[in-house]
């Protein structure tokens, strides 16, 4: 499902160039506190090693694969010289520090929690190591160290990627199981379907009344699922979703709070999108649901329809998600985009039948269609990039429990489970003047 870059050649002289100018920057950083002919001759070696080794890698990239991770790994090793020479001249900091440092920053990057707490035990090790010789060591030499022995110890032992190049600048029909839907601006908020009808020249309708996030569950139908048996409760949630409110309760795992918390500052408010509540207090401003469609002309059905969840406060967003379903090999499968900008996180969710009449949408199928992907959409051609993100993963549960529709919507990271979401889905109120 990949093909090869129309500007290759483009693109080959761009990473030549990119990686000549890191090593470079990095052989003249680890020549310390020397100057002239020294660290004109370091620059030059470094230019030329790392801009040969980026030159080799990519002459042996095939199509839609990233680069060999030998070569990830130098170029990581390189950046990470720069930054070090400006904290030794700074604070000069000895090894052990500057080793603990680098480590804690490229484990926190890895994000598996496993590699977080290696990454400042490999720093604090490589550091030891230098500051027990005679002779001062940069800290350039340090960090750069630091991240080689600590990169090369995780592709030993951390041997899944948990990342993959898909595809690589596809057209949007050849990725299905992508909702290829991006935001415009930096911005995505509540408003961003009345955004895109104006772009794509649709029919924009908030707020549609008796409308479902899917159009029919027949359409998921599969050897898993038979929409028959399930209860008529969870049917019209999903296909007349706006008939009922939600009430949400959070349940975070403790040790993933504090990144989930910075997440939220500097990620998800800044970019209204992903928001999540962060306990029960926040909980209990309420959510407001509702979903926005745009129809095209010529077309009976609507299609796109834009499932919008924010806190009824203030309309601040917690999700915006574009809900598809498709087809492939007989089954049905529900593809959720979440826009981002020039981009979308697609979760695309296999159905499988619940005892009692309910209905799981799950990622953890082990099947080719069913997972995570985070695609760039290029702004001119509409052409595909995309990723799998092997390492995240969703259960949602819907069910009928004491005469009340309920679901359990769980997620993985890593394999280790961060966060469930309970949801109490009950109809609203019947206005009794119509």
């Amino acid at each position: 499902m990949a093909s090869a870059p129309s500007g290759a050649g483009r693109d080959l002289s761009s990473s030549v160039a990119f990686a000549s100018v890191i090593g470079g920057l990095a052989g003249a950083a680890m020549t310390g506190r020397r100057r002239g002919g020294p660290v004109a001759a370091a620059a030059l070696v470094g230019a030329v090693g790392l801009g040969a080794s980026e030159a080799l890698a990519r002459a042996r990239q095939r199509p839609g694969e990233i680069p060999a991770i030998w070569q990830r790994i130098a170029v990581s090793a390189a950046l990470a010289a720069p930054p070090a020479w400006l904290v030794g001249r700074l604070t000069g900091a000895g090894p052990v520090s500057v080793g603990a440092a680098t480590g804690l920053s490229v484990g926190t990057l890895g994000l598996r929690p496993q590699k977080v707490a290696m990454g400042p035990l490999v720093g604090a090790a490589v550091g030891w190591a230098f500051a027990s010789r005679r002779r001062p060591t940069p800290a350039p030499v340090v960090a750069s160290s630091t991240v080689l022995a600590y990169r090369t110890l995780s592709a030993l032992l951390f041997r899944d990627a948990q990342l993959s190049l898909l595809a690589e600048r596809v057209a949007a029909e050849d990725l299905p199981f992508v909702v290829p839907l991006p935001a415009r601006s930096r911005y995505v908020g509540t408003g961003y379907v009345r955004e895109l009808a104006a772009t794509l020249g649709g029919t924009y309708v908030a707020d549609a009344s008796d409308t479902g996030i899917v159009p029919s569950l027949d359409q998921l139908a599969g050897p898993q699922f038979d929409p028959a048996e399930v209860d008529p409760r969870v049917r019209e949630f999903y296909e007349h979703t706006t008939r009922f409110t939600l009430d949400i309760v959070p349940e975070w795992r403790m040790w993933v709070r504090p990144g989930y918390l910075l997440y939220r500052t500097l990620v998800a408010r800044p970019l209204g999108q992903a928001s999540v509540p962060m306990n029960q207090r926040e909980a209990l401003r309420g959510v407001r649901s509702r979903i926005d469609t745009i129809s095209m002309a010529g077309r009976d059905a609507v299609a796109i329809r834009g499932w919008i969840r924010s806190f009824a406060d203030n309309d601040e967003p917690i999700y915006v998600g574009i809900y598809t379903t498709y087809r492939h090999d007989d089954r049905g499968y529900v593809s959720v985009g979440f826009p981002l900008p020039q981009a979308s996180f697609t979760a695309t969710l296999l159905p499988r039948a619940r005892r009692g009449g309910g209905l799981a949408l799950t990622s953890r199928s082990g099947d080719d269609q069913a997972g995570h992907y985070l695609t760039y959409i290029d702004p001119t051609t509409g052409e595909l990039t995309a990723l799998a993100v092997h390492g995240f993963a969703e259960h949602l549960d819907v069910y009928v429990k004491n005469d009340e529709v309920r679901a359990a919507h769980a997620f993985w990271v890593f394999g280790l489970p961060f966060l469930v979401l309970q949801y109490r889905i009950r109809p609203k109120a019947v206005d009794p003047t119509r």
